[in-house]
């Protein structure tokens, strides 16, 4: 496998990793704040991050010269994602939210499919995820439907997200891009919160926590997903995160004492060797391209 598409695996499953982990804080923090005030503190320390860690100041002078419609659709697509992700944790148990969220990349990756042979690699990951899923978990949870349609509603920008992310990547202007992003969504969504709990998004004993959550879930997953998407197409990388599931499993085991039944770890092998698999066929395709 060429150094180029490992070092994209690799930002993936780094980027996966380190967004689970949050996700476990983040459900902690919902008992005394709402889905949205935590989305907008993220958010807002995530732009201060990222624009201190890239020197987004530098791109300012080019702003008037970008492709706003582009930008301004990522942007939306990182926001709504957030949200609606948030408010399906706060209902769902994690490995049911990140299951049920990973439709829209998934179906991303089947409409992006060319070879009948690359089939098999995406049947995998959708068994993998229907095994995955702690369906009777959700059951006995009282399984709440408006969880689900948010969790679906994230799966969606999520897809969105990746495709508009692909484009943004095309106009050269690195990780500026996920400064300007990131800004545009806290900047959209501060009124909101400002006006539905702004003693919350102002009181400082919660800074720390969203601090840490900020870095763990946004800038440093969109960051290494951004590298990744240089490198790798639309299947590869909506199959590749199929990991999503796997990984939130074994954080809620690691971090909140969560079993992982046989069947769990068996979908845990279904989703790995999808993600394998698919990633090796596009090295070879790209070398078979290079060649010909």
């Amino acid at each position: 496998m060429p150094n180029a598409q490992l070092l994209a695996v690799l930002y993936m499953v780094l980027s996966m990793a380190s967004y689970q982990i949050s996700a476990s804080f983040a459900k902690q923090l919902f008992t005394v704040l709402d889905p949205l005030t935590v989305t907008i503190l993220r958010l807002c320390f995530a732009a201060i991050i990222v624009g201190v860690m890239f020197r987004s100041w530098k791109i300012i002078s080019r702003l008037p010269y970008l492709k706003w419609k582009d930008l301004l659709c990522y942007s939306a697509a990182l926001g709504l994602m957030n949200i609606l992700f948030y408010m399906s944790l706060s209902k769902l148990p994690q490995g049911i939210a990140v299951g049920l969220e990973f439709v829209g990349p998934l179906g991303l990756a089947l409409l992006s499919i060319k070879n009948r042979s690359d089939y098999i690699w995406v049947i995998m990951a959708i068994l993998g995820i229907i095994l995955m899923v702690p369906w009777g978990q959700a059951a006995h949870h009282e399984f709440d439907l408006f969880g689900a349609a948010c969790a679906l509603g994230a799966g969606l920008c999520w897809a969105f997200y990746i495709f508009f992310g692909q484009r943004v990547v095309q106009q050269n202007i690195g990780m500026h891009a996920l400064t300007i992003a990131i800004s545009i969504s806290a900047l959209c969504l501060l009124p909101i919160g400002f006006y539905s709990n702004a003693e919350a998004v102002l009181d400082t004993q919660y800074w720390g926590k969203a601090l840490i959550i900020a870095t763990l879930a946004t800038a440093i997953p969109y960051a290494l997903d951004l590298k990744a998407l240089k490198q790798l197409n639309k299947m590869s990388y909506g199959t590749l995160s199929s990991l999503s599931p796997a990984l939130a499993a074994l954080t809620g085991f690691i971090l909140l004492g969560e079993r992982i039944s046989l069947i769990q770890w068996i979908a845990l092998a279904c989703i790995m060797l999808a993600s394998v698999g698919v990633t090796v066929r596009a090295a070879h395709q790209s070398r078979k391209e290079k060649s010909a």
